[in-house]
Protein backbone atom coordinates (compact mmCIF):
# COMPACT_ATOMS: atom_id res chain seq x y z
CA UNK A 1 0.00 0.00 0.00
CA UNK A 2 2.79 2.26 0.73
CA UNK A 3 4.63 1.49 -2.51
CA UNK A 4 1.12 2.41 -4.30
CA UNK A 5 1.12 5.58 -2.38
CA UNK A 6 4.33 6.86 -3.66
CA UNK A 7 3.64 5.61 -7.08
CA UNK A 8 0.82 8.12 -7.10
CA UNK A 9 2.59 11.14 -6.01
CA UNK A 10 5.56 10.66 -8.59
CA UNK A 11 2.67 11.52 -11.21
CA UNK A 12 3.00 15.45 -12.23
CA UNK A 13 0.95 17.85 -11.40
CA UNK A 14 -0.58 19.93 -14.09
CA UNK A 15 -2.63 22.63 -13.90
CA UNK A 16 -5.59 22.59 -16.30
CA UNK A 17 -6.70 26.18 -17.24
CA UNK A 18 -9.74 26.87 -18.67
CA UNK A 19 -11.26 29.76 -21.38
CA UNK A 20 -11.49 32.61 -19.35
CA UNK A 21 -13.17 35.96 -20.32
CA UNK A 22 -13.06 39.78 -19.57
CA UNK A 23 -14.96 43.34 -20.04
CA UNK A 24 -13.15 46.14 -19.35
CA UNK A 25 -13.11 46.47 -15.54
CA UNK A 26 -13.64 42.62 -14.86
CA UNK A 27 -11.41 39.69 -15.96
CA UNK A 28 -12.56 35.83 -14.67
CA UNK A 29 -10.34 32.47 -15.71
CA UNK A 30 -10.15 29.22 -13.62
CA UNK A 31 -7.95 26.18 -13.72
CA UNK A 32 -7.81 23.13 -12.02
CA UNK A 33 -5.07 21.23 -11.00
CA UNK A 34 -4.51 17.46 -11.26
CA UNK A 35 -2.28 14.17 -11.17
CA UNK A 36 -2.22 13.08 -14.61
CA UNK A 37 -0.99 13.32 -17.94
CA UNK A 38 -1.36 15.34 -20.73
CA UNK A 39 -4.87 14.73 -22.76
CA UNK A 40 -4.34 13.73 -26.26
CA UNK A 41 -7.25 12.57 -28.53
CA UNK A 42 -5.00 10.60 -30.92
CA UNK A 43 -6.66 7.66 -33.25
CA UNK A 44 -4.93 4.74 -31.52
CA UNK A 45 -7.84 1.91 -31.78
CA UNK A 46 -11.11 1.91 -29.48
CA UNK A 47 -9.17 0.62 -26.21
CA UNK A 48 -7.22 3.51 -26.30
CA UNK A 49 -9.90 5.81 -26.83
CA UNK A 50 -11.54 4.23 -23.62
CA UNK A 51 -8.63 4.59 -21.62
CA UNK A 52 -8.45 7.90 -22.52
CA UNK A 53 -11.83 9.24 -21.60
CA UNK A 54 -12.08 7.16 -18.56
CA UNK A 55 -8.69 8.99 -17.61
CA UNK A 56 -10.34 12.11 -18.23
CA UNK A 57 -13.26 11.05 -15.64
CA UNK A 58 -10.44 9.59 -13.25
CA UNK A 59 -8.85 12.98 -12.49
CA UNK A 60 -6.83 12.98 -8.97
CA UNK A 61 -7.53 16.33 -7.97
CA UNK A 62 -4.84 18.42 -5.98
CA UNK A 63 -5.90 20.70 -3.54
CA UNK A 64 -3.85 23.49 -1.49
CA UNK A 65 -1.36 24.41 -4.66
CA UNK A 66 -0.64 28.07 -5.02
CA UNK A 67 -1.11 28.95 -8.92
CA UNK A 68 -0.10 32.85 -9.71
CA UNK A 69 -2.04 34.23 -12.61
CA UNK A 70 0.62 36.64 -14.95
CA UNK A 71 -1.56 39.27 -17.29
CA UNK A 72 0.09 42.43 -18.74
CA UNK A 73 -0.15 45.61 -16.90
CA UNK A 74 -1.31 48.88 -18.55
CA UNK A 75 2.46 49.83 -18.21
CA UNK A 76 4.01 47.52 -19.60
CA UNK A 77 5.24 45.32 -16.79
CA UNK A 78 3.68 42.02 -15.18
CA UNK A 79 0.80 41.95 -13.28
CA UNK A 80 0.53 39.20 -10.66
CA UNK A 81 -2.37 37.19 -9.16
CA UNK A 82 -2.28 34.46 -6.28
CA UNK A 83 -5.16 32.02 -5.54
CA UNK A 84 -4.92 28.77 -4.09
CA UNK A 85 -6.70 25.39 -5.35
CA UNK A 86 -9.73 24.06 -2.99
CA UNK A 87 -10.42 20.37 -2.29
CA UNK A 88 -11.69 19.96 -6.00
CA UNK A 89 -8.43 20.92 -7.28
CA UNK A 90 -10.58 24.16 -8.62
CA UNK A 91 -8.74 27.61 -8.54
CA UNK A 92 -11.09 30.59 -9.53
CA UNK A 93 -9.40 34.35 -10.26
CA UNK A 94 -12.49 36.61 -10.37
CA UNK A 95 -10.26 40.23 -10.82
CA UNK A 96 -11.58 43.24 -10.79
CA UNK A 97 -9.14 45.45 -13.50
CA UNK A 98 -7.97 48.72 -12.20
CA UNK A 99 -7.42 50.99 -13.62
CA UNK A 100 -9.58 50.02 -16.37
CA UNK A 101 -8.42 48.04 -19.53
CA UNK A 102 -9.51 49.36 -22.83
CA UNK A 103 -10.95 46.62 -24.60
CA UNK A 104 -10.08 45.91 -28.33
CA UNK A 105 -11.71 46.91 -31.50
CA UNK A 106 -12.40 43.56 -32.64
CA UNK A 107 -12.78 40.40 -30.72
CA UNK A 108 -9.18 38.87 -29.33
CA UNK A 109 -7.56 36.39 -27.14
CA UNK A 110 -5.37 37.74 -24.73
CA UNK A 111 -2.43 35.57 -23.60
CA UNK A 112 -1.88 34.98 -19.52
CA UNK A 113 0.71 32.46 -17.73
CA UNK A 114 -0.69 30.37 -14.86
CA UNK A 115 2.58 29.81 -12.73
CA UNK A 116 2.77 26.60 -9.56
CA UNK A 117 5.53 24.37 -8.07
CA UNK A 118 5.52 20.98 -8.44
CA UNK A 119 7.94 19.74 -5.90
CA UNK A 120 10.38 22.61 -6.15
CA UNK A 121 10.36 22.84 -10.01
CA UNK A 122 8.25 25.95 -11.21
CA UNK A 123 5.90 25.26 -14.05
CA UNK A 124 3.94 27.41 -16.64
CA UNK A 125 1.23 26.92 -18.90
CA UNK A 126 -0.65 29.50 -20.90
CA UNK A 127 -4.48 30.39 -20.57
CA UNK A 128 -6.87 32.37 -22.82
CA UNK A 129 -9.37 35.90 -22.12
CA UNK A 130 -11.45 36.20 -24.46
CA UNK A 131 -11.89 40.08 -24.86
CA UNK A 132 -15.02 40.90 -27.06
CA UNK A 133 -14.48 43.95 -29.57
CA UNK A 134 -15.59 47.44 -28.65
CA UNK A 135 -17.08 47.56 -32.52
CA UNK A 136 -19.05 44.22 -31.89
CA UNK A 137 -22.44 44.56 -30.49
CA UNK A 138 -23.94 41.03 -30.60
CA UNK A 139 -22.59 38.35 -29.33
CA UNK A 140 -23.62 34.38 -28.95
CA UNK A 141 -25.10 31.99 -26.14
CA UNK A 142 -24.90 28.51 -27.49
CA UNK A 143 -25.86 24.93 -25.54
CA UNK A 144 -23.72 22.47 -26.33
CA UNK A 145 -25.50 19.10 -25.58
CA UNK A 146 -27.62 17.81 -28.53
CA UNK A 147 -27.47 21.57 -30.01
CA UNK A 148 -23.76 21.31 -31.26
CA UNK A 149 -22.88 17.06 -30.16
CA UNK A 150 -25.08 14.42 -28.48
CA UNK A 151 -22.79 14.37 -25.59
CA UNK A 152 -25.12 11.26 -24.24
CA UNK A 153 -24.23 12.18 -20.30
CA UNK A 154 -27.74 15.27 -19.83
CA UNK A 155 -29.41 13.66 -17.42
CA UNK A 156 -26.95 11.99 -15.16
CA UNK A 157 -25.49 8.03 -14.53
CA UNK A 158 -28.02 6.61 -16.12
CA UNK A 159 -27.75 8.65 -19.55
CA UNK A 160 -24.34 7.65 -19.37
CA UNK A 161 -24.86 3.98 -18.70
CA UNK A 162 -27.15 4.11 -21.76
CA UNK A 163 -24.28 5.66 -23.42
CA UNK A 164 -21.36 4.57 -22.67
CA UNK A 165 -20.12 4.24 -26.03
CA UNK A 166 -20.36 7.36 -27.44
CA UNK A 167 -18.96 8.88 -23.66
CA UNK A 168 -15.51 6.92 -23.02
CA UNK A 169 -15.22 5.05 -26.38
CA UNK A 170 -15.45 7.54 -29.29
CA UNK A 171 -12.65 10.16 -29.78
CA UNK A 172 -13.47 13.68 -30.97
CA UNK A 173 -12.60 13.50 -34.67
CA UNK A 174 -15.39 10.42 -34.81
CA UNK A 175 -17.82 12.06 -32.72
CA UNK A 176 -20.90 13.36 -35.34
CA UNK A 177 -21.71 17.37 -35.04
CA UNK A 178 -25.10 18.09 -35.72
CA UNK A 179 -25.66 18.31 -39.79
CA UNK A 180 -25.12 21.82 -40.30
CA UNK A 181 -24.27 23.40 -37.38
CA UNK A 182 -20.63 24.40 -38.91
CA UNK A 183 -22.06 26.39 -41.42
CA UNK A 184 -24.67 27.93 -39.08
CA UNK A 185 -22.56 28.49 -36.29
CA UNK A 186 -19.73 30.18 -39.15
CA UNK A 187 -22.42 32.44 -40.30
CA UNK A 188 -23.35 34.00 -36.82
CA UNK A 189 -19.13 33.67 -36.06
CA UNK A 190 -18.34 35.94 -39.36
CA UNK A 191 -15.14 34.23 -39.00
CA UNK A 192 -13.36 31.78 -37.42
CA UNK A 193 -9.83 32.49 -35.77
CA UNK A 194 -7.91 29.97 -33.22
CA UNK A 195 -5.25 31.72 -30.84
CA UNK A 196 -2.03 30.75 -31.18
CA UNK A 197 0.94 31.35 -28.74
CA UNK A 198 3.05 29.77 -26.29
CA UNK A 199 3.99 30.35 -22.42
CA UNK A 200 6.42 33.18 -22.51
CA UNK A 201 4.01 35.29 -24.93
CA UNK A 202 2.04 36.82 -21.66
CA UNK A 203 0.31 39.84 -23.30
CA UNK A 204 0.09 38.90 -26.91
CA UNK A 205 -3.12 39.08 -28.82
CA UNK A 206 -4.78 36.47 -31.36
CA UNK A 207 -8.00 37.31 -33.08
CA UNK A 208 -11.19 35.56 -32.05
CA UNK A 209 -14.32 34.91 -34.45
CA UNK A 210 -15.65 38.14 -35.46
CA UNK A 211 -19.18 37.63 -32.85
CA UNK A 212 -18.11 36.33 -29.70
CA UNK A 213 -18.70 32.63 -28.82
CA UNK A 214 -19.74 31.66 -25.14
CA UNK A 215 -20.89 27.84 -24.63
CA UNK A 216 -23.23 26.45 -21.63
CA UNK A 217 -23.15 22.94 -20.92
CA UNK A 218 -24.29 20.33 -18.35
CA UNK A 219 -21.46 18.23 -18.88
CA UNK A 220 -18.83 18.12 -16.50
CA UNK A 221 -15.23 19.89 -16.56
CA UNK A 222 -13.74 16.95 -16.96
CA UNK A 223 -14.66 16.69 -20.75
CA UNK A 224 -12.76 20.37 -21.63
CA UNK A 225 -10.18 19.04 -23.46
CA UNK A 226 -12.35 16.79 -25.35
CA UNK A 227 -14.58 19.44 -26.33
CA UNK A 228 -12.28 22.00 -27.50
CA UNK A 229 -10.73 19.34 -29.37
CA UNK A 230 -14.19 18.33 -30.88
CA UNK A 231 -15.02 21.94 -31.78
CA UNK A 232 -11.31 22.27 -33.51
CA UNK A 233 -11.89 19.15 -35.69
CA UNK A 234 -15.71 20.50 -37.01
CA UNK A 235 -14.84 23.84 -37.10
CA UNK A 236 -17.09 25.58 -34.94
CA UNK A 237 -16.28 28.61 -33.69
CA UNK A 238 -14.23 28.70 -29.67
CA UNK A 239 -15.54 30.30 -26.94
CA UNK A 240 -15.38 30.01 -22.98
CA UNK A 241 -17.11 27.42 -22.05
CA UNK A 242 -19.28 27.14 -19.14
CA UNK A 243 -19.35 23.44 -17.48
CA UNK A 244 -20.19 21.68 -14.17
CA UNK A 245 -18.73 20.04 -11.06
CA UNK A 246 -20.50 17.01 -11.04
CA UNK A 247 -20.95 15.43 -7.56
CA UNK A 248 -23.40 12.66 -6.83
CA UNK A 249 -26.17 14.21 -5.25
CA UNK A 250 -29.46 16.00 -5.97
CA UNK A 251 -27.56 19.58 -6.87
CA UNK A 252 -25.49 18.36 -9.42
CA UNK A 253 -27.41 15.71 -11.34
CA UNK A 254 -31.07 15.75 -13.17
CA UNK A 255 -33.38 18.25 -15.11
CA UNK A 256 -33.24 20.98 -12.42
CA UNK A 257 -30.02 21.08 -11.90
CA UNK A 258 -29.53 21.67 -15.22
CA UNK A 259 -31.67 24.68 -15.46
CA UNK A 260 -30.11 26.37 -12.71
CA UNK A 261 -26.77 26.24 -13.85
CA UNK A 262 -28.19 27.41 -17.16
CA UNK A 263 -30.18 30.38 -16.42
CA UNK A 264 -27.09 31.11 -13.62
CA UNK A 265 -24.87 31.33 -16.28
CA UNK A 266 -26.67 33.05 -18.83
CA UNK A 267 -27.27 36.04 -16.52
CA UNK A 268 -23.90 36.31 -15.46
CA UNK A 269 -22.67 36.88 -18.87
CA UNK A 270 -25.57 39.43 -19.69
CA UNK A 271 -24.73 41.22 -16.93
CA UNK A 272 -21.10 41.52 -17.28
CA UNK A 273 -21.87 42.36 -20.75
CA UNK A 274 -24.90 45.16 -20.31
CA UNK A 275 -23.73 47.08 -23.47
CA UNK A 276 -23.85 43.87 -26.14
CA UNK A 277 -26.81 41.82 -27.00
CA UNK A 278 -27.13 38.29 -27.71
CA UNK A 279 -27.90 35.31 -30.12
CA UNK A 280 -29.14 32.26 -27.87
CA UNK A 281 -29.24 28.89 -29.45
CA UNK A 282 -30.24 25.25 -27.78
CA UNK A 283 -32.53 23.11 -27.98
CA UNK A 284 -35.73 21.15 -27.05
CA UNK A 285 -34.06 18.22 -24.94
CA UNK A 286 -33.79 20.40 -21.62
CA UNK A 287 -36.11 23.05 -21.63
CA UNK A 288 -33.58 25.32 -23.11
CA UNK A 289 -36.91 27.61 -24.62
CA UNK A 290 -38.00 28.19 -21.00
CA UNK A 291 -34.79 29.26 -19.26
CA UNK A 292 -34.21 31.14 -22.91
CA UNK A 293 -37.54 33.32 -21.87
CA UNK A 294 -36.57 33.51 -18.34
CA UNK A 295 -33.01 35.51 -19.69
CA UNK A 296 -35.47 37.33 -22.46
CA UNK A 297 -37.67 38.98 -19.17
CA UNK A 298 -34.72 39.49 -16.95
CA UNK A 299 -33.16 41.52 -19.17
CA UNK A 300 -35.39 42.97 -21.60
CA UNK A 301 -33.75 44.50 -25.29
CA UNK A 302 -30.91 42.41 -24.67
CA UNK A 303 -32.06 39.12 -26.47
CA UNK A 304 -31.69 39.69 -30.37
CA UNK A 305 -32.98 36.17 -31.28
CA UNK A 306 -33.31 32.79 -29.77
CA UNK A 307 -32.63 29.41 -31.82
CA UNK A 308 -33.68 26.23 -30.66
CA UNK A 309 -32.96 23.14 -32.28
CA UNK A 310 -36.39 20.81 -31.89
CA UNK A 311 -33.93 17.55 -31.46
CA UNK A 312 -36.89 15.45 -29.83
CA UNK A 313 -39.76 15.20 -31.82
CA UNK A 314 -42.02 15.76 -29.28
CA UNK A 315 -44.57 18.40 -29.29
CA UNK A 316 -43.84 21.59 -26.73
CA UNK A 317 -44.44 21.12 -23.17
CA UNK A 318 -46.76 23.92 -20.92
CA UNK A 319 -43.79 25.55 -20.24
CA UNK A 320 -42.37 25.37 -23.78
CA UNK A 321 -45.51 26.70 -25.14
CA UNK A 322 -45.63 29.49 -22.49
CA UNK A 323 -41.98 30.89 -23.48
CA UNK A 324 -42.98 30.57 -26.87
CA UNK A 325 -45.93 32.87 -25.92
CA UNK A 326 -43.69 35.44 -23.90
CA UNK A 327 -41.36 35.62 -26.38
CA UNK A 328 -43.93 36.50 -29.05
CA UNK A 329 -45.52 39.33 -27.13
CA UNK A 330 -41.99 40.55 -26.82
CA UNK A 331 -40.97 41.15 -30.46
CA UNK A 332 -38.11 38.61 -30.13
CA UNK A 333 -37.48 36.89 -33.47
CA UNK A 334 -37.86 32.53 -32.51
CA UNK A 335 -36.84 30.05 -34.46
CA UNK A 336 -38.16 26.14 -33.81
CA UNK A 337 -37.05 23.48 -36.32
CA UNK A 338 -34.76 20.93 -37.20
CA UNK A 339 -32.67 21.55 -39.75
CA UNK A 340 -29.91 24.15 -39.59
CA UNK A 341 -29.90 24.50 -43.01
CA UNK A 342 -33.20 26.45 -42.91
CA UNK A 343 -32.35 27.70 -39.58
CA UNK A 344 -29.72 29.62 -41.46
CA UNK A 345 -31.92 30.36 -43.97
CA UNK A 346 -33.84 32.31 -40.86
CA UNK A 347 -30.42 33.42 -39.81
CA UNK A 348 -30.08 35.53 -43.02
CA UNK A 349 -33.64 36.96 -43.32
CA UNK A 350 -32.74 38.72 -39.98
CA UNK A 351 -29.98 40.05 -41.63
CA UNK A 352 -27.25 38.07 -40.08
CA UNK A 353 -24.90 37.71 -42.37
CA UNK A 354 -20.89 37.22 -41.88
CA UNK A 355 -19.75 40.92 -39.74
CA UNK A 356 -23.05 42.02 -40.70
CA UNK A 357 -22.67 44.67 -37.65
CA UNK A 358 -19.62 45.99 -39.36
CA UNK A 359 -17.76 46.30 -42.52
CA UNK A 360 -14.34 44.52 -40.91
CA UNK A 361 -14.10 40.47 -40.84
CA UNK A 362 -11.38 39.04 -38.54
CA UNK A 363 -9.10 36.97 -40.85
CA UNK A 364 -8.19 33.58 -40.35
CA UNK A 365 -4.78 32.68 -39.15
CA UNK A 366 -3.10 31.02 -41.72
CA UNK A 367 -0.75 28.91 -39.69
CA UNK A 368 -2.21 27.54 -36.39
CA UNK A 369 -1.22 24.73 -34.68
CA UNK A 370 -3.51 22.13 -32.77
CA UNK A 371 -5.67 23.49 -30.60
CA UNK A 372 -4.82 20.55 -28.05
CA UNK A 373 -1.32 22.18 -28.13
CA UNK A 374 -2.82 25.20 -26.49
CA UNK A 375 -5.75 24.26 -24.37
CA UNK A 376 -5.03 20.46 -23.46
CA UNK A 377 -1.80 20.88 -21.62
Amino acid sequence: MQKEHRSIFKVPIRVQPYLGYRNSDRLLISARALRSGKSGFNKKGRLQAIRTMLAQFASREVPDIKVTLELSGQDGGIECHTATTDREGYVHFDIALQPERELPSNPMWEIVALRWIDGREPQCVEGYILAPGTQTRLAVISDIDDTVIQTGITGGFRAIMRNWQNVVATLPDDRLAIPGADAFYGALGGGRVLPAGNAESTGKQMPATHRPFFYISSSPWNLFSYLVAFMNEKRLPLGPLLLRDWGFNRKTFGAGAHHRHKTASIAAILALYSDMRFVLIGDDTQDDLPAYADAARQFPGRIAAIFIRTASGEALSPAEISAQSSLEASNIPLWLGSSYAVGKQFLSALGFTPGGETEQIVKTVEKVESIEQHFAQ
